[in-house]
């Protein structure tokens, strides 16, 4: 037996980390059972861990040893199979501590700007440093942070591939740095550190509203360089910088400003020294942001006249290009994510130009041509878009146009596809609003607010598990979470801060069903991962919501006083500001804002209390896991008294059926009554679904598992609105934000790339294939139906890759199931057969 995909905090060979006591993990290869493992850790020839042979079948481990700043450790791992046999040492992976200490940072943070208009865009500052070095170059690190964003060469070398660093966070809480391997990069002599720092996540316009200057008004730079441990050059009053450079402007969402005649730099001056906190230092933890794919852009005309070009993809990132042009020619390119209903270039469906205090997202390049070719690379503005309008005099009938996305290094760890190809291109759309909104932090959407909503994380956890390797990006955003979290225990909605706080944003953080993300992503990642740090680096977090919740339940509606008195009204949820389900078709979610669902928020009650309770007793908090068990069951019973009359759901909405269902709040006998209305209201309906972003997740899973297995399918092969198939219909190639992103009339509004409706793609994995892990343990339990021919998931999980595939071949289901080594997978099939499964491949027929 082997081990194999060595992992350390979820990562491959990682650069410059803090955690103290990374989890190392790997996946069993070959054989069938481990039954011990054996972990050797050395830094040069010196041995710091040994493990010795361990008789346990877990496959990650926290490793005991006191690590020190910048220390550099090789480990691999040994296993034995079931007869006892010793496999192989499994080949070297490696990672290395970052900077620990606060006062090992010696570099100075460095102003580059002096005195400016805090009102206005200023140009990006270039800077630079000559210094000399004599000596071999061995083990060199360049440390590197900004108050906005940078990106470093060193003697006309890119330093590193991480961009839009050093990545978004709650930097007057927090500072992430990064750490980049420049050994090949020095040379012997005379070296020359260059640097451009531009407004980023920092200062640039941010959120709906267009908020400047959230974290601060004045640029700084921080740079460490070190060979062999020992510093060699830093940041200091001895560099010199230039605003006079190319960029003019370089705003994260308004876009950039370049003139290629100011690519020969002048007018350098002298920088300031600034007092920083190095106490805030936060090594990433996390994958790096990176450019991935590139797409070609195709000119065309548009029936107004317009050029346009169409990149053939709705991404997130940005753009290069390559023409020729006379010196003083100007191009304008603006990015938007669709044509109109005319066939013409449109950015007004993410536009909100009142409340935004730029008069609304430009997403804009303006480039002043040099004279002969004109190359352009996009740096320090990340956008949505699929097209671009042109506006120019310029002959392109040579030029170059390429679109290239941005996004965290995530790895696709999900493939499905099935006989019918508008569900296979559902599965394509999910995947790239993933992409899309999965930079540094989960977002919303691309283009007007790219802001890391609660909700939104916490529907689309297990499905974004299930598609792309994002465990390290969930578990930044939830430390981003408890850094915004308030006194009395509320969860801000976005985090890190996206736009200027106020009275009323402060009060919707109490949303049930948003705030309690701060419980649902930490659950799943557990349930997935089962690494129990999640659990206890977020438990205080939990804590704290839940009493929140637990003091917001105690307060009561005034106008209900006179109502009928339930027994169970102080765990009754009825005050309070909620979003609610959101983009629920036919309801509109912002005049609901400022009501309480008390259906729904008690229900969440219930539910984040019985997690919780689990969460106390995997913790070992038994007496916090009897109370929170207590209360759930209590909110249960109130939910029942709420929303129900008569043991059924009150309401003609298919939403409360769902979730009361989904989250297990009914008797066994009304659960059955609830199952049979849910599934009435659908087919009275015609097979459209009318929920929101809450409850949708949900509402497949519900029907299948509770005998309705056809009408799951006939909402999932629904290709009318609201509908997942209607926007593929129509040609999307992203998830929408709401169900009618482009109407019947081809009218196109709101955000055409939003991941929430994609976590329908949860249950293609989880329901149509019925693959689950939960802590190591394999469950697979598919609902095939003929509708759709043939399904085919695979997913490369954190115990090893998991398939689970059937056909139907006349009147027989001809099932494919492959189980990794060190997993029994209990499996369900639709006869009623159950049938335990080794590792290995699997063929069965079933009728």
């Amino acid at each position: 037996m082997k081990a194999i995909r060595l992992r350390c905090e979820q990562m491959e060979n990682p650069l410059g980390i803090d955690v103290q006591k990374p989890c190392l993990s790997w996946i069993c290869q070959d054989g069938i059972h481990q039954t011990a493992y054996e972990i050797e850790a050395k830094t040069g020839e010196d041995v710091i861990y040994n493990s010795g042979k361990v008789a346990s079948d877990s496959m990650n481990v926290m490793l005991d040893a006191d690590l020190a700043s910048k220390q550099q450790v090789v480990w691999h791992v040994r296993l034995w199979d079931e007869k006892d046999v010793c496999g192989e040492w499994s080949q070297d992976a490696h990672f290395e501590m970052g900077i620990i200490k606060a006062d090992q940072f010696v570099a100075k943070w460095i102003n580059p700007e002096g005195q400016i208009n805090t009102d206005e865009m200023q140009p990006v500052s270039y800077l630079r440093k000559t210094f000399t070095f004599d000596g071999n170059a061995k083990d060199a690190r360049a440390y590197v942070s900004a108050h906005g964003i940078y990106e470093v060469g060193i003697n006309g070398k890119r330093v590193g591939d991480f961009v839009l660093a050093p990545g978004t966070s709650s930097y007057d809480k927090q500072m992430p740095y990064q750490t980049y391997d420049v050994t090949e990069l020095l040379e012997n002599g005379e070296n020359t550190i260059t640097a451009e720092v531009a407004d980023g996540w920092y200062r640039s316009y941010s959120g709906v509203d267009g908020d400047r200057n959230l974290f601060g008004t004045e640029l700084a730079f921080f740079f460490q360089l070190e060979n062999a441990g020992q510093v060699i050059c830093i940041s200091d009053e001895t560099w010199e910088v230039s605003q006079a450079g190319p960029l003019r402007q370089a705003d994260m969402q308004m876009g950039e400003v370049y003139d290629a005649n100011k690519e020969d730099i002048t007018d350098w001056h002298g920088v300031s020294v600034v007092d920083a906190d190095n106490s805030l230092f936060k090594a990433t933890n996390s994958v790096p942001v990176q450019e991935h794919e590139h797409f070609e852009g195709k000119i065309m005309t548009t029936p107004n006249g317009e050029t346009v070009i169409d990149y053939g993809q709705n991404l997130a990132g940005y753009i290069c290009f390559t023409l020729e042009a006379h010196e003083g020619d100007r191009l304008v390119l603006t990015h938007g994510e669709a044509l109109d209903e005319n066939g013409n270039f449109t950015a007004e469906n993410f536009q909100d130009r009142k409340r935004h205090k730029g008069g609304g997202t430009e997403q804009k390049v303006t480039f002043i041509c040099k004279e002969g070719t004109n190359t352009y690379h996009t740096k320090f503005s990340i956008w949505g878009f699929q097209y671009a309008k042109v506006e120019t005099d310029i002959d392109l009938s040579t030029a170059h146009f390429e679109s290239i996305a941005v996004y965290s290094a995530m790895e696709q760890i999900g493939h499905f596809s099935c006989g019918n190809a508008d569900v296979n291109q559902l599965v394509h759309n999910s995947i790239w609003s993933q992409k899309s909104n999965f930079c540094d932090v989960p977002t919303d959407c691309p283009t007007r607010e790219r802001a890391a909503w609660t909700g939104d994380a916490g529907v689309f956890v297990d499905t974004g598990i299930f598609l792309e390797d994002c465990y390290s990006i969930f578990r930044k955003w939830l430390g981003e979470c408890r850094l915004m979290q308030y006194d009395d225990g509320k969860i801000a909605n976005i985090a890190p801060l996206n736009s200027k706080p106020s009275f009323f944003s402060g009060l919707l953080s109490g949303s049930t069903g948003w705030g309690d993300a701060c419980i649902i992503v930490p659950y799943a990642l557990y349930k997935r991962y089962d690494d129990v740090r999640i659990l206890e680096e977020n438990y205080d977090m939990m804590k704290k919501w839940y009493a929140f919740l637990e003091d917001r339940a105690k307060k009561k509606d005034i106008k209900k006083i006179f109502k009928k008195k339930s027994p169970y009204r102080d765990y009754t949820i009825e005050t309070g500001i909620d979003y609610g389900e959101w983009c629920e078709p036919g309801v509109d979610s912002a005049s609901l804002m400022g009501k309480t669902p008390v259906d729904s928020a008690t229900a969440y009650f219930a539910h984040s209390g019985k997690m919780l309770s689990e969460i106390a007793q995997i913790l070992g908090h038994e007496d916090e896991a009897k109370h929170y068990a207590e209360v759930s069951e209590k909110a249960t019973l109130a939910f029942r008294d709420a929303a129900t009359e008569n043991g059924k759901i009150i309401g003609e909405r298919q939403a409360p059926y769902v979730r009361a269902i989904a989250f297990d709040l009914l008797t066994e006998e009304d659960k059955k009554q609830a199952v049979e209305d849910l599934n009435a209201l659908v087919v009275k309906n015609d097979y459209h679904l009318n929920t929101g972003f809450l409850s949708t997740p949900f509402l497949c899973q519900v029907l299948a598992e509770n005998g309705h297995t056809d009408t799951a399918y006939r909402l999932l092969l629904q290709d009318t609105a609201p509908s997942w198939l209607y926007e593929v219909k129509k040609g999307a190639n992203t998830v929408w934000e709401t169900w009618d992103g482009i109407n019947e009339k081809g009218e196109v509004h709101a955000s055409l790339n939003h991941y929430s409706y994609g976590a329908i793609c949860g249950w293609l994995f989880g329901g149509v294939c019925g693959i689950h892990l939960e802590n190591k343990h394999v469950t697979i339990h598919p609902y095939p139906d003929a509708s759709l021919g043939y399904a085919h998931a695979e997913y490369v999980s954190p115990v090893g890759k998991i398939v689970s595939a059937w056909k139907y071949e006349g009147d027989n289901i001809h099932y494919t199931f492959e189980i990794p080594a060190n997993v029994t997978a209990e499996v369900y099939l639709e006869d009623g057969q159950k049938v335990t499964l080794e590792a290995g491949k699997h063929e069965i027929v079933s009728k």
